[in-house]
């Protein structure tokens, strides 16, 4: 084995064109381009930038108005549309800091959503709440839990009456931009604090990855991720807002509905860059049929960002297989690194060398955390490729010092995009970061000068001294027969007569399948061929029970906590009368608040 140290850095960090998102809105403002919206028959809408930059200043008008002062939070909760550019860039040019949280989209969990929605408010500090009248429909719960001091707005009633002239709020490099949560995979969301210096030096990193030669056509973007979510918002909407390009936006609903679109869309404008998780690669491969394609050209598509969560190498390799027949060059299937607390990007794959794996020895990984290459009984792990410009990586030991290439430790990330910390939570941000290393809480390894992710270190499952995954067993059940895809769950658990921790396995069925014993053997079968261990439980689960982010990771911890209190319920059905009443128990919520804003004198107050 190398004597290597397990220390990464990339080039210099490039030199930031703007100081702030203000003047990189400013700046494009000047030029021709713009975003460009699809809806669900396939119509585009565009928006130019000098557009979206007036309207926004009309929102940020109408928020002084309201008493939003420099560094007030305001929280957003908004779909992909024009709207959504009011509110954000109308909070910045306010002075404000926008926090985009996700919208209610699994309306059998209201009861969840509003305690999480709320606890996010209060976390943020927010000091109003700015949606839509669809959105705003079922936020008032929420709202009310939080007590929003100037209540909730509506983003057409803001952008309307805004008009006059607002008073210059400069803000600095290292002022607040951005207020944008965690995923909460093992623990509830936390707020990271993003300066403009943080956020736009992680888009410089990211757009200095593409040509830049003059003779260059330019590059044109399409995304479908949310834009609450950190892929979505820098790695889609303020890398071209930054230099300023072209981008065109789905709303994330209709691509779940219709994965073809994505690729439609792709060919129909012609784009080189559009990042995703690997569930979404996987997705079209069940649902997209070769006719929805017919005509479609996907050979400008150069960069095909993989991550935001575990990528699979089969689906990988079986989206390339699948997709070079219309053009999809398997090289620009790139796996990349990232996380909230680092803005953004952490790790990006060369480009045009496509998703390289290695074999390692399942055992020897496990027990001893070391790399062997073997072929039998090996675990497949994924290159995440080296640190874009201006990061470090390092894979650390329990001292904080970098262990050897070829053993396994926990990532840490160092650089201009690293988080101001969480906001309002020192103890949080003492254990995040020391000595100005990010602990991502990711364990990995690096092989060749790459680095390996090799999972959580929250969700190792332990069992007889062996360290694994839970994306070991995860992927072994994957493809089975009546298995939900991507809808399991591996954890580690003390059985109530037990004397060490045992594999619990919890695995959501398709609506058809019914839960048998012999499916059950069947998995545990699966599991143990996989990784020589033999789940002691496995509970068969009806669809929509397993509990995810707002970005559709499962929350393991959650899982097991909820199945140990006999809470790991399906949800029940949405009904038109569950509907109206989740919209009926909103408005009593505003009305609420309403009142007691008209008690206290608070101007406007509560217009939902």
């Amino acid at each position: 084995m190398s004597a290597t140290p397990s220390l990464l850095s990339g080039p210099a960090a490039p030199a930031l064109r703007h100081a702030t998102l203000l003047q990189a809105l400013a700046d494009a403002a000047r030029s021709d381009s713009g975003l460009t919206f699809v809806d669900a028959s396939s119509r585009d809408q565009f928006l130019p930038y000098a557009q979206l930059q007036e309207r926004a200043l009309r929102c940020a008008v109408s928020l002084a108005e309201l008493g939003i002062g420099p560094g007030d939070v305001v929280a957003m909760v908004l779909p992909t549309a024009p709207s959504f550019m009011d509110a954000f860039f109308g909070v910045l040019l306010a002075g404000a800091v926008p926090a985009p949280l996700y919208p209610p989209v699994r309306l059998a969990r209201m009861d969840e959503y509003h305690a999480r929605t709320a606890r996010m408010l209060e976390l943020s500090g927010a000091k109003a709440l700015i949606t839509d009248a669809r959105v705003g429909s079922l936020l008032g719960v929420a709202a009310a839990r939080a007590r929003v001091p100037l209540g909730v707005h509506r983003i057409a009633d803001l952008v309307a009456r805004g008009s006059g002239k607002l008073a210059e709020r400069p803000r600095e490099a290292g002022d607040l931009a951005l207020i944008q949560f965690s995923s909460g995979t093992t623990v509830d969301p936390k707020p990271v604090a993003l300066t403009h210096r943080n956020v736009l030096a992680n888009a410089a990193a990211i757009d200095s990855f593409f040509p830049a030669e003059p003779t260059d056509p330019p590059q044109r973007g399409t995304s479908w991720l949310p834009l609450y979510h950190d892929m979505g918002l820098i790695g889609g909407l303020v890398v071209a807002l930054a230099h300023p390009g072209p981008l065109t936006l789905i709303p994330p609903e209709l691509f779940l509905a219709r994965p073809a679109l994505w690729l439609q869309t792709l060919s129909r404008h012609r784009a080189s860059i559009s990042p995703a998780p690997n569930f979404a690669f996987g997705l079209c491969l069940k649902r997209v049929r070769d006719e929805d394609l017919a005509g479609c050209d996907l050979s400008a598509w150069k960069f095909a960002f993989n991550g935001a969560e575990p990528i699979s190498p089969e689906i990988a390799r079986r989206f390339c297989e699948r997709f070079s027949r219309y053009g999809f060059d398997p090289g620009a299937l790139m796996p990349v690194y990232g996380l909230s607390e680092a803005s953004l990007a952490v790790t990006f794959s060369p480009p045009g060398r496509g998703t390289r794996t290695v074999r390692l020895d399942a055992e020897a990984l496990s027990t001893r955390g070391e790399a062997v290459r073997a072929e039998g009984g090996a675990r497949e792990l994924v290159s995440v490729g080296v640190p874009v410009q201006g990061v470090s990586v390092k894979v650390a030991g329990d001292d904080g010092g970098p262990v050897e290439e070829g053993r396994v430790g926990r990532v840490l990330v160092q650089g201009p995009s690293v988080m101001r910390g969480y906001l309002g939570n020192e103890e949080a941000t003492a254990r995040a970061i020391r000595d100005g290393w990010l602990d991502t809480g990711d364990l990995g390894l690096v092989l060749g000068g790459e680095l390996y992710l090799v999972g959580r270190a929250k969700d190792v499952v332990i069992v007889r001294g062996r360290n694994h995954a839970p994306q070991e067993f995860e992927d072994a059940l994957a493809g089975m027969a009546g298995v939900r895809a991507g809808c399991a769950v591996a954890v580690g658990f003390v059985p109530a007569q037990g004397e060490g921790e045992e594999l619990l396995l919890l695995v959501e069925l398709e609506a058809e399948t019914p839960p048998t014993s012999e499916l059950v053997e069947a998995l545990r079968s699966r599991a143990l061929d996989a990784t020589g261990v033999r789940a002691h439980t496995v509970e068969l689960l009806a669809p929509g029970t397993l509990p995810r982010t707002s970005s559709g990771k499962l929350r393991r911890g959650e899982a097991l906590r909820l199945h140990q209190a006999g809470e790991l319920v399906a949800p029940g059905k949405v009904t038109t009368l569950k509907v109206l009443t989740e919209v009926a128990k909103s408005k009593a919520a505003l009305a609420g608040m309403r009142l007691r804003a008209a008690v206290r004198g608070t101007p406007r107050e509560g217009e939902g």
